[in-house]
């Protein structure tokens, strides 16, 4: 088995493990205007958990790539997720912020560069990954940010595992095109699923808003594109997209059960190409620049 499957399976019983931490009281809490940063995966669950934020009234909330962090902008809190802790661009901004703004980390690395930078740091060491791609990492962190604040995360959990347990809908190697929706929190998601299979199988993919589909994106849609939405589509632009032969998928109610998944897709269509998923071309387990 490789470490992106066991990895990938694992997820529903960290989720439940990760939703009852005593370390939720580290991020950062109702009211007050804070920045989000991270990079790659973590820059799309940054995305996530800044909707969902703000959705449930919890104040405004940024999310950055943290190479692209506005050095003027003033913040109360900023919150920096990078599962290594060394990422430099992440690292580069939080030092930047010379104590302007208390900062907390998501990691899952508990004595790293970002973390002595950092006013404070919330480890999930139970989370790390052996595999260059983020599967549970990723999610789990979104799990404690989504617990942090009130949001119940058992549904995901129990959607999670029903989609580990079942067989894949499709056979991921009938398509050359995947496309993935999303729309408010799950924008972040639809981005990242896109990133899984991009990543592990060299699949062209692409991730959109849902409403923003019809404008332009769709001309790309034909019988060999997978379109895979993170929650229920526009009945309108659902018809749309089938006229064109595209295979929608039908979503999960619960979102991350979808970007599970996305994983097994992923890990599929990976090893129906010949690739090794645990050692993604041109990729390291850390982007660390000189």
């Amino acid at each position: 088995m490789s470490a992106i499957e066991q990895e990938l399976t694992s997820q529903p019983a960290l989720w439940r493990r990760a939703a009852q931490l005593p370390a939720l009281a580290a991020l950062p809490r109702r009211g007050g205007r804070i920045a989000v940063l991270g990079c790659g995966t973590s820059l799309y669950i940054a995305q996530a958990y800044a909707r969902s934020r703000e959705a449930a009234g919890h104040g405004e909330t940024d999310a950055f790539p943290a190479s692209e962090f506005p050095s003027g902008r003033r913040y109360e809190g900023v919150l920096a997720i990078s599962r290594s802790g060394t990422t430099t661009e992440v690292l580069q901004a939080v030092t930047a912020l010379d104590g302007h703004a208390p900062t907390t980390l998501l990691t899952a690395v508990a004595d790293s560069p970002l973390a002595r930078a950092a006013t404070h740091t919330v480890a999930l060491p139970f989370a790390d990954e052996h595999s260059v791609v983020q599967t549970r990492f990723a999610t789990t962190a979104l799990v404690v940010l989504l617990a942090a604040l009130g949001i119940d995360t058992a549904p995901a959990a129990a959607a999670a595992e029903r989609v580990l347990a079942g067989p894949l809908p499709l056979d991921p190697a009938a398509f050359e095109r995947f496309h993935f929706l999303g729309s408010g929190w799950t924008v972040g998601l639809a981005a990242e699923g896109a990133l899984k299979l991009r990543e592990a199988a060299r699949a062209w993919t692409e991730s959109y808003p849902a409403m923003e589909y019809r404008h332009g994106p769709i001309a790309t849609a034909d019988a060999r594109t997978l379109v895979v939405p993170f929650g229920p589509l526009d009945p309108a632009l659902a018809a749309d997209i089938r006229a064109t032969g595209a295979r929608v998928l039908d979503p999960d109610a619960e979102p991350l059960a979808t970007l599970v998944l996305c994983h097994r897709l992923a890990l599929a269509l990976a090893v129906a190409r010949g690739f090794d998923p645990d050692t993604p071309r041109n990729l390291t387990r850390s982007v660390v620049l000189t």
